[in-house]
């Protein structure tokens, strides 16, 4: 249930929308399964395989999930058939096919082979609370947000979503918590960093579980190179990685989350619930320990 990766935005504390008014949303925009043709479908589907419903609210947490469907047609094959029908068509008209016909003998041949296709699925879940004015969605892609907030913006407009802005960048944060060898409050370090110099041909330094407590790693912070992924523990319970874009990577609920109550639930929809509520209460604390961190600056939001 964990989301592994977050981009995280903030949401309009105007923001009024109930669970069966944004299930009323996105259901106009609700995912339909590629057609023989068409290379790509996108849309929303239920995030709880057991549940109809496009939104899951639980506590007043919302999860939603957004489904990409693309066809695998690789250009190696397109190339190979367009070749064949190329020799063809150079016999029947006596010389060799100009870049007009090449070009729509490609077109040909791919509205031929999409129907045949393999198809691959992806959904992407996303997190809205009300309550902490948090919108998270569990990518690493900054392309696949754009995408999630623009199929938003598409149900709900205007949507009102804004990126997170700090004082302090994650940058100077992490680099100054190596040299401390200390993390802001309920934070601690873990052994893997990566380290950057600047410059258009900037040596890059990357450690793996390894103390970061050396001498090496303090006289190349000093020689001018900043820290750009750090990875970090919150209070004892949920490790992740932290980048210079502020990105949140690599979660990890630790061992002693399984102690939660979610763990004696009687079925696997209680059990869902209890992962969920859990999971949104702990990423809250983190995130607002982090931003405390930075020092967030506060952006007012207009209502949708």
């Amino acid at each position: 249930m964990w989301f592994k990766n977050l981009k995280v935005f903030r949401l309009a504390s105007s923001w009024n929308q109930t669970p069966e008014q944004l299930d009323a949303l996105l259901i106009k925009e609700v995912f339909v399964p590629a057609g023989a043709a068409a290379p790509v479908s996108i849309g929303w589907v239920p995030p709880v395989e057991a549940d109809t419903r496009l939104v899951y609210s639980v506590n007043g947490q919302i999860l939603c999930a957004h489904r990409s469907e693309k066809k695998l047609l690789p250009a190696s094959v397109i190339n190979q058939f367009a070749k064949v029908r190329a020799q063809e068509l150079e016999e029947q008209q006596g010389f060799k096919p100009g870049r007009k016909q090449l070009r729509d003998l490609k077109e040909e041949v791919t509205n031929t082979l999409m129907p045949r296709a393999f198809s691959m699925q992806r959904d992407t879940r996303v997190w809205i609370d009300p309550v902490n004015h948090w919108l998270v969605i569990d990518t690493a892609s900054a392309s696949k947000a754009e995408e999630i907030l623009s199929a938003l913006g598409k149900a709900i407009y205007p949507f009102p979503v804004e990126p997170l802005q700090v004082t302090i960048s994650p940058g100077a944060a992490m680099t100054d918590w190596i040299i401390r060898g200390e993390a802001a409050a309920n934070f601690s370090i873990d052994q893997d960093a990566e380290l950057r110099a600047g410059g258009d041909k900037a040596a890059v330094i990357r450690y793996v579980k390894h103390a970061l407590d050396s001498d090496e790693i303090q006289k190349h912070v000093q020689g001018g190179k900043q820290c750009t992924r750090l990875a970090l523990t919150w209070n004892d319970k949920v490790s992740f990685v932290l980048t210079e874009n502020l990105d949140i990577k690599r979660i990890a609920a630790l061992d002693i989350l399984d102690q939660s109550d979610s763990q004696m639930a009687a079925n696997e929809a209680e059990k869902f619930d209890g992962d969920f509520t859990l999971m949104c209460a702990e990423l809250n604390l983190l995130l607002n320990g982090l931003l405390e961190a930075l020092e967030e600056k506060v952006v007012s939001l207009k209502a949708a």
